[in-house]
Parts: C-alpha cells; sequence; structure tokens
C-alpha cells in the first residue's frame, strides 16, 4: 500500500527500520501552534542518523477548541503548513520518514485554553479529567470530520509521509468509542457499530481529500482497563473494521487509562493488546508501552507481539538510544 510498509517485508527480526518514535508532546509550538525554532532542535536532534525508521510527529490540533494544552502544535488552518514543511525537511534530511498525529481533545478540553466550554460525545465527566463537556451538536460533529481532513492535507503539502488518527487516551475519537462516555441515542452512539462511526467517516474523508495513496495510521486506544469502558474484545472489532476502512498500520496503547496504566509494567506492557490485535489483521502494529531495552524489543519482535517496536520516553531521555540500540543488533 505505501512505502511505510516496506521495512516489514525483509523478514528480519532486527530493529533495522522497525523502530518507531511514537509522539511525545514536547509543547515546543509557539503561542498560535506552529513550528518553532525550538521543535526542529528537538526533532533534529531526536533523528541524527536515520537510526528511527518512522518518526510519529506529536498530537496536532484539527481545530483550536480542540486544542489540548498550551505549546501544542497546531494542524488546523494553511498559515502552518510552512512550518510543518520544515520539520518535514529536517527529519528526511537525517533519514527517517514521518508521520504526524492528527487530533482533538474533545472532553478532555480545558476552558482556561480553548476560550469556551469543551464539547464531547456527550455531557458525561471525563474519567480522568473529571470535566463535564456539553454533548456535541450533529452539524459540529460534520465539522469535525471535515477539520480531520483538512489536517490531513496539510501534512501531505507539508512533504509528510503519511498522517496519523489519534483515538487513544482520553481524547475525542476514544470519547466517542468508549461507552463510558458516549451515551448518544443518535447514528454515533449506542452499538460498537455506532460508536466507530465517526472514525470510518474520518477516514474517508482523509483518503476523499489527501487522496487513497496517502497513508492513514491509526493510535487506538484499546482498552480503558475502566469498568464499562473498551475492552480487547471491542478493539478487535474495531481493528478489523479500520483495516477495511484503508488504515495501513495500527498503533496500540491505552485508552482513558492513557499511555500509562497502575498495574502494569514491564517492557512492552501492552503487548497482550498489540498481540491480541495483530491476529485479527494482515496491516503491521505498533507496539509500545515502556520499553527501554533494545534487547526486549527485539523478543517482543521475535515472539510476533507487533510488527514495529515504539520507544518514546527512553528516546525522550536519551537522544542517541536508538544508535547505541543499532550499533549493538
Amino acid at each position: 500500500m505505501s512505502h511505510l510498509n516496506q521495512p516489514l517485508k525483509a523478514g528480519s527480526l532486527t530493529l533495522s527500520n522497525r523502530l518507531v518514535m511514537p509522539p511525545m508532546a514536547t509543547e515546543k509550538a509557539d503561542q498560535n501552534g506552529k513550528v518553532s525554532p525550538d521543535l526542529l532542535n528537538y526533532y533534529n536532534e531526536k533523528t541524527k542518523g536515520g537510526y528511527i525508521g518512522l518518526v510519529i510527529v506529536e498530537h496536532s490540533f484539527v481545530r483550536s477548541e480542540g486544542k489540548n494544552s498550551p505549546g501544542q502544535l497546531s494542524a488546523a488552518d494553511d498559515s502552518v503548513i510552512s512550518g510543518l514543511k520544515k520539520l518535514s525537511e529536517v527529519i528526511h534530511a537525517n533519514g527517517s520518514r514521518a508521520v504526524v498525529q492528527i487530533n482533538h481533545a474533545g472532553g478532555s478540553a480545558v476552558k482556561e485554553v480553548i476560550g469556551t466550554t469543551p464539547a464531547g460525545p456527550s455531557a458525561v465527566m471525563h474519567p480522568r479529567k473529571q470535566t463535564l463537556p456539553r454533548e456535541l451538536s450533529g452539524s459540529e460533529i460534520e465539522n469535525i470530520i471535515q477539520a480531520f481532513a483538512d489536517a490531513a492535507r496539510r501534512v501531505k503539502e507539508a512533504n509528510f509521509d503519511g498522517v496519523e488518527i489519534h483515538s487513544a487516551h482520553g481524547f475525542l475519537l476514544n470519547q466517542f468509542l468508549s461507552p463510558l462516555t458516549n451515551r448518544r441515542t443518535d447514528a454515533y452512539g449506542g452499538n460498537l457499530n455506532n460508536r466507530l462511526s465517526i472514525h470510518l467517516r474520518i477516514i474517508k474523508a482523509v483518503h476523499e481529500t489527501a487522496g487513497n495513496d496517502f497513508p492513514i495510521l491509526l493510535r487506538l486506544g484499546a482498552s480503558d482497563y475502566m469498568e464499562g469502558g473498551i475492552t480487547i474484545e471491542d478493539s478487535e472489532a474495531a481493528a478489523v473494521e479500520f483495516e477495511k476502512a484503508g488504515i495501513c498500520i495500527l498503533d496500540i496503547s491505552g485508552g482513558f487509562s492513557g499511555y500509562m496504566v497502575k498495574g502494569l509494567s514491564g517492557q512492552g506492557f501492552f503487548a497482550p493488546l498489540s498481540e491480541a490485535i495483530k491476529k485479527k489483521v494482515a496491516v503491521p502494529v505498533i507496539l509500545t508501552g515502556g520499553i527501554t531495552e533494545a534487547g526486549a524489543a527485539e523478543k517482543l519482535l521475535a515472539e510476533g507481539k507487533a510488527d514495529l517496536i515504539g520507544v518514546g520516553r527512553a528516546i525522550l531521555k536519551d537522544s542517541f538510544w536508538a544508535m547505541r540500540a543499532m550499533d549493538n543488533t
């Protein structure tokens, strides 16, 4: 489907070209969400040498009311394209492929940041932030779907290799998928197929706007780890539908639990989720979660827990982690 998949065809169990730098919110964008010199320097430092096969640039808001925090990167209007193009040039010059993660905070946003009352699928308390959003109208949902498509088009115009849709960590699309926060009675609520519908419409809109040849990844919060929330069985079924819709890589993480889950530890603690989903789909699956040792990453690949390994906090802490991991394989 795309050159993003080519490294997977070699059949090697080494980390070469199978190492992913997952999105890590740096808060280094300027006050308008545009790429800053600090942001360029950060990604230049992390990607030097081309040791990372794929860089997923941190979550970028698609609409101003979907902004999660000050300093967050924007993909919300055409004025950001030139800065994003500089960012893609830096990462590509260092030898890595790069995609941008696009996101809407939904009910996870705060009024102090967005200047208005946050909105989500339903007027239900956010399980982690304990904030109460208002319910989105049908026309607002249509606007959000188009905003994701427009953001993807900007990412493509900035010469990135693809885009990742964020549906994890308690943000808007996670809120639609999870029964914890989706109590709607229209076509976007109720059974799993309805709760998935906004995702499928966004994927379709991105294809129509950015082209069918532009790779779309999806970060899936495969379990909320909360009673009444998303289960792995839900996510197995969702993953099948995402693959049918044209998602080329599934990036597995937690749902309302976030990227850290109380009681889960060790190298690759989301492995039970990624392994279960990998058995249901043919597209590559990324595993993240506490991976700090190259040997552990190799073992997870060899055991078939995933096709790609995401190392976030180790690279955040040590810019030379990937170089040393490659030199030792």
